[in-house]
């Protein structure tokens, strides 16, 4: 039997613990949304509250600076050695500290304005429901400070070829944060919920220590603007910085727009079904995307574009015959399922079942998308993803506002269908990348073979899950377990192409 490539088998740790970690990410929003279920409007505040947080968490230290600091990273450890990466790493961190705690005091000072604003993140609240999401976003920065390290440990570590304590620190932020509901919110109540956050940060950052031990780290204390390295680091993330603006832009347009709706569990249903999708994409997208970013950094500064390109090929031919057929069945089964799991009425299960059908549409574009972007990082053209993110952008809100304006009855479910915008920005990325490849990657039979597959593996879970005898959850699961085993022999060819990455 052939030997797992090292992608392989890192793509499946990588895989192995977020899918941990997604289990624990459930068994926490059950807890929530059953203590919430009777005031799901302190859900939709809660959860509405995490957002400007949640940005700068992205722009500052996490998926601004990790992605284009990992290639750096690996340049430095493969050309100057340890002790000079980690030097490297003690700057742009050192920097991303300061710049957070100063964004966040700022923010603090004015949340209630930011919230407020027409355009601000939800307008279409009450006065109540905004004071009560001001309270909670300046306790949620508190968080954010902790991950504007954190997050760089992450790609520090990815860039040592080291995957697993990263992979496991998602797991313990979702363990603090079932802490702060099990034990903080009865006591503190929707605060308690904020509570668990910070700790779930303190511990996301505290486990993965041992590895920066055994990497030999050494903090250096110094914040040098002149340095080369900062400065080389600070080109690669200016346009990364632009990149994650516009993704998070669309984050604040989709809490902005839910709150308009006039629908109680606009809000919560799009974090859920949001939620509901990253599960498999997680498991499939990003932990390849992941786990093949340090492998292309290092053939795009070995100048070695054919290898590059099998890789890239590889990766998407996967992605693609995967996340299509799984979002279809898991689209057919679904409803029982969210029921089971987040208690809610019957009509608030429905809002979020169709809200998250409606986001597994998207789920193969966000998977190739992913994989792509870190390609164009990896050769360090950090400009590409700058202009299809803005393309995406405005498709989105054009989406966005249209399904405001016109199915304003449907709600939720339509400004999810805006994430479509991922789907057309994958499509961009992908001709773009060809232009600069010697040969073209070649992916249609794997999408032909993964539409085939996402249509018969669909009928039967939706027909088995209707027609079976017994409860719902258990004819729902048996539905999606029969139809994704149906759809393997369609997809094995391009599937088992993840042991050979």
């Amino acid at each position: 039997m052939k030997k797992i490539s090292f992608l392989g088998r890192t793509s499946l740790l990588i895989a192995f613990f977020f899918g941990l970690d997604k289990v624990l990410a459930f068994v926490r929003t059950g807890i929530i949304s059953r203590q919430y279920r009777d005031s799901i409007d302190l859900l939709d505040t809660f959860n509405a509250a995490n957002n400007l947080p949640d940005v700068l968490f992205a722009l500052i230290s996490g998926g601004a600076l990790a992605m284009a600091f990992i290639p750096l990273m690996s340049e430095y450890l493969t050309q100057k050695g340890r002790e000079a990466a980690w030097d490297l790493f003690s700057r742009v961190a050192n920097l991303a500290f300061i710049v957070t705690a100063i964004a966040s005091v700022i923010v603090a000072i004015f949340a209630q304005p930011i919230i407020d604003a027409e355009l601000g993140i939800a307008p279409g609240f009450g006065l109540e429901q905004r004071q009560l999401m001001a309270e909670l976003m300046r306790l949620n920065l508190i968080a954010t400070i902790i991950f504007s390290i954190s997050g760089l440990v992450m790609a520090s570590l990815q860039a040592n070829q080291h995957f697993l304590l990263p992979a496991m620190a998602p797991i313990f932020y979702n363990i603090g944060q079932i802490i702060g509901a099990l034990y903080f919110t009865p006591r503190y109540g929707i605060h308690g919920l904020v509570y668990g956050v910070i700790l779930g940060a303190f511990m996301h950052l505290a486990i993965q220590v041992p590895a920066m031990i055994k990497y030999k780290f050494r903090w250096t204390p110094s914040l040098d603007l002149r340095d080369t390295g900062l400065l080389v680091a600070l080109r690669l993330m200016g346009p990364r910085l632009l990149t994650m603006g516009g993704i998070q832009l669309i984050v604040i347009a989709r809490d902005n727009l839910a709150s308009r709706t006039g629908q109680v569990g606009a809000v919560t249903s799009l974090t859920y079904g949001w939620m509901i999708m990253q599960v498999p994409e997680t498991l499939i997208g990003t932990a390849i995307a992941i786990a093949i970013l340090p492998t292309l950094s290092e053939l795009a500064a070995r100048r070695d574009w054919d290898g590059f390109r099998q890789t890239v090929e590889k990766a998407i031919r996967v992605l693609i015959s995967l996340t299509l057929p799984v979002a279809a069945v898991m689209a057919a089964g679904l409803h029982p399922l969210v029921r089971g799991v987040f208690g809610f009425d019957e009509a608030s299960s429905m809002l979020l079942t169709w809200t998250a059908r409606v986001y597994l549409l998207t789920m193969a574009g966000y998977a190739v998308q992913e994989t792509l972007v870190r390609a164009f990082y990896a050769r360090q053209e950090p400009w590409p993803p700058v202009w299809s993110v803005l393309i995406r952008l405005v498709i989105y809100l054009v989406i966005g506002v249209s399904a405001l304006l016109f199915f304003p009855e449907i709600g939720a479910p339509a400004i999810a269908f805006a994430e479509i915008a991922a789907t057309v920005e994958a499509a961009v990325l992908f001709v773009w990348l060809n232009k600069r490849l010697p040969e073209r990657t070649v992916v249609r039979g794997s999408l032909l073979k993964g539409l085939a597959a996402s249509l018969i593996g669909a009928a039967v879970a939706y027909a088995l899950a209707l027609m079976l005898p017994g409860g719902a959850i258990v004819t729902a699961m048996i539905g999606i377990t029969v139809g994704g085993l149906i759809v393997l022999p369609i997809i094995w060819k391009e599937a088992r192409l993840l042991f050979n990455l």
